[in-house]
């Protein structure tokens, strides 16, 4: 099950750098994103959102590829299938485009926008939706950062650690990602394990 994570920062620039830290670790699989969101409040209170996945061109990609393969079969019947590809590679592209544009994948719209309404002007907000992470590599990185846990779908005590961990230095995120003396296992520290 996926974690929502909505972290609050000072900077309007602050989120679109964490979210680029993040796609790196991503790359080197010490995180699994599915879904990310930045939302930006201009010193004119503007709101502008920046959504990490683009779903109208995944939909035309998608969709022309589709339309191509059956525009070709179809116009192996009349034989002509370059016309048939041609033709149904632009009515799958139109029609992929538009379901794209028409699906609501990963975090809710309706959530991210009444949160990013909330933020004050002049800051950011980062809306992630976390498949799993290696909580220990991935807070190492992150720690004090300075952002504020908006919301999350995390236990009272994982945002609690998650909140001391980007509050304060590396010896906060190695403390809160430390073996437990009782339990003898390490805790996740606000990020579910893989």
């Amino acid at each position: 099950m996926s974690e929502l994570i909505v972290l609050g920062f000072d900077d309007p620039n602050k989120a679109d750098a964490i979210l680029n830290k993040l796609s790196q670790l991503e790359k080197e699989y010490l995180i699994d994103l599915e879904d990310a969101v930045v939302a930006v409040r201009d010193s004119g209170g503007k709101v502008r959102l920046k959504q990490s996945m683009n779903l109208p061109a995944a939909g035309a990609a998608s969709g022309g590829l589709s339309g191509a393969v059956w525009g070709s079969l179809v116009g192996l019947l009349f034989l002509n299938p370059l016309a048939g590809l041609v033709l149904g590679g632009a009515i799958g592209a139109g029609s992929g485009a538009l379901a794209g544009s028409l699906t609501d994948y990963g975090i809710d719209d309706g959530l991210i926008k009444k949160l990013a309404d909330t933020i004050p002007n002049n800051s950011s907000a980062l809306f992630l939706l976390v498949r799993k992470a290696q909580p220990d590599k991935v807070l190492a990185d992150f720690a004090g950062e300075n952002a504020r846990v908006l919301r999350s779908s995390l236990s009272p005590d994982q945002e609690r650690r998650l909140q001391e961990a980007l509050a304060g230095s590396a010896a906060a995120a190695t403390a809160a990602s430390a073996p437990s003396a009782v339990t003898g296992q390490t805790p996740s520290a606000g990020i579910p394990a893989t």
